[in-house]
């Protein structure tokens, strides 16, 4: 388009200077001058054509240079400002770094604190083991060398199963159960276990050890879903340790978070014949926000007041109590003073008093039908998964320290 633009003028000149040329030699001039009239008047144009364009093409350049100034300008402002922004996101991300390094340390000091008291209260009752089977027969003398060898050498495996939404069947907690292993690798269960150790107060180390992982395991699932909590079995015993529970008390308040996914659980009969010293330890926790469960329920007939007061927010009974005392002949609820309850309306009264019910040990579709019946939402039961154990490399990072266990044993051996 330019080169049309220049031939185009270049013509136009040249028509000028032949209209020049004829008018000058019109005038008797001569052919001569006619000539020279021409070139010179061609010349002339073009000349000054140069002139014009040089001079527009230069304008032009000077406002595209000081274009380019103003956007380098621009452009350095911008950096300057995103310089300054990368700084002070490098200075929060190292406060950050700081304040999250601070917070650990506090945790971890608070487990070796945590630590090193379990392992007192456990060295003490294994250096009492030996005097308690004395007269006992062979099988418990071995059965509990077994036990002692399993805590010795960290052998107390974590198991985890589902407890479900209902009819959805999605998972909504995790109850969480601790298995033995003797050194040839057998899984020893707490129906055989239990016999021996309740007698030599094993069982509160053996759920020390379940509350220490159960709280590592929280932290894991708090990185993918909040939503999934755990039931962890509390023993009475560590609820009335004077020495033992501050001491979990102010590890806990550390980690309030926690709260929302850990949920403490405990026997109908322990939660029944508890004192003013469990109650009160109770009390605390749920200071702290966190919750209770009942388990190892035997009879419905429940003083729901005294459930909401202790900030009891489930209660499991299993699908065989529920069934038979909730589905009676005429439909209505048999137990002592609730004989004017309607079977379907039982979950509902325990939800005014903000008590959910779960079905456990829930084995059989037909099961499933009937809990549905009684308007009850979560199930348990290896019908919807069995008890699975925790991988072997996410045991080894939830194990307390080796010296939780080893260290009281070897410095007495």
């Amino acid at each position: 388009m330019r080169k049309l633009s220049l031939a185009l003028m270049l013509g136009a000149y040249l028509c000028i200077a032949f209209t020049a040329a004829f008018l000058m030699s019109r005038q008797g001039l001569g052919l001569a001058a006619g000539a020279g009239a021409l070139a010179g008047i061609f010349a002339l144009m073009v000349g000054g054509h140069a002139l014009f364009t040089r001079g527009f093409d230069v304008t032009a350049i000077r406002r595209e240079l000081t274009t380019l100034r103003d956007a380098h300008r621009l452009l350095a402002d911008h950096l300057e400002e995103t310089e300054g922004a990368l700084e002070e996101l490098a200075g929060r991300l190292e406060s950050e770094a700081v304040a999250r390094t601070q917070t650990l340390t506090s945790e971890v000091k608070m487990l070796e604190d945590l630590v090193a008291r379990m392992g007192e209260d456990l060295e003490q009752r294994l250096s009492h083991a030996p005097t308690a089977v004395v007269g006992a027969d062979r099988t418990s003398a071995a059965l509990l060398d077994v036990v002692r060898s399993a805590l010795a050498d960290n052998r107390v495996d974590l198991y985890l199963q589902p407890v479900v939404s209902l009819p959805q069947r999605r998972v909504m907690f995790y109850e969480s159960f601790t298995r033995l292993r003797d050194e040839g690798g057998r899984v020893i269960m707490p129906a055989e276990y239990l016999r021996v150790a309740e007698p030599e107060g094993l069982v509160s180390a053996i759920d020390n050890l379940l509350l220490f992982r159960c709280v590592q395991i929280v932290r894991r699932l708090a990185k993918t879903d909040r939503a999934i909590g755990i039931f962890c079995n509390i023993a009475p015993a560590s609820l009335s340790d004077e020495r033992f529970f501050p001491q979990f008390l102010d590890f806990l308040g550390q980690n309030k978070d926690l709260a929302g996914a850990l949920i403490f659980e405990l026997g109908q009969s322990a939660f029944t014949a508890r004192g003013a010293v469990e109650s009160r330890n109770m009390a605390k926790l749920a200071d702290l926000g966190f919750r209770f469960s009942l388990d190892k329920v035997t009879h419905l007939d429940l003083d729901f007041a005294d459930l909401s007061r202790a900030d009891v927010k489930f209660v499991k009974v299993g699908a065989e109590v529920l069934l038979a005392e909730l589905l009676e002949v005429d439909g209505r609820l048999t137990t002592k003073g609730r004989s004017d309850i309607a079977a379907a309306d039982f979950a509902d009264l325990t939800r005014r008093y903000g008590v959910e019910l779960i079905a456990e040990k829930v084995e059989a579709e037909r099961q499933v039908i009937d809990v549905l019946e009684l308007d009850i939402s979560l199930g348990q039961g290896h019908l919807f998964g069995e008890p699975r154990a925790i991988r072997d490399d996410v045991l080894a990072e939830t194990a307390p320290p080796s010296e939780f266990i080893q260290g009281p044993l070897r410095r007495r051996a």
